[in-house]
């Protein structure tokens, strides 16, 4: 078995794992473990360092993991990243697996007809990510709380 079909079955079973992990425990991942306290009083899907929010199985893949380990901030980034910005993940943190699914595409010639095909080629590739929680030096905005909103 070649390496990225090997690290291809290895997401997909870190993912499968802790879904069954969590329904085993009781835990009902599509349902809403977030909070808004770091989210300026919205309810948000969890967020990539720039504020993009995460999606499709990510979005389970995080909530589960925020409440697994009572995270408050949506906000998530890797190790890299986290360096980037002249920060560090604390001595000890275990970082979350999100995936990172696309398509390429290769033109390729025919050998019967000598025609171009376009050939559409999907990948999967499996990142590890930190909440915020975890990170020390961050820019303070990383950090702050939001503003209680109260409904008139």
């Amino acid at each position: 078995m070649t390496t990225s079909i090997q690290a291809r079955k290895d997401v997909y079973s870190r993912v499968t794992d802790k879904i069954i992990t969590d329904l085993e425990q009781g835990v009902r991942p599509w349902m809403k473990p977030w909070n808004a306290e770091h989210a300026a009083g919205r309810i948000t899907r969890p967020l990539r360092h720039n504020g993009a929010p995460y999606n499709g199985i990510n979005v389970l893949m995080l909530w589960s993991a925020a409440v697994d380990h009572g995270y408050a901030a949506p906000i998530w980034m890797t190790y890299k990243q986290a360096a980037e910005l002249g920060a560090h993940v604390r001595k000890g943190e275990k970082g979350e697996p999100v995936v990172y699914a696309n398509t390429l595409t290769r033109t390729e010639t025919d050998e019967a007809t000598g025609e171009e095909i376009d050939q559409t080629i999907p990948f999967m590739k499996g990142y590890t990510v930190f909440n915020v929680e975890q990170i020390e030096d961050l820019p303070e905005h990383y950090y702050e709380l939001a503003e209680p909103v109260l409904d008139p």
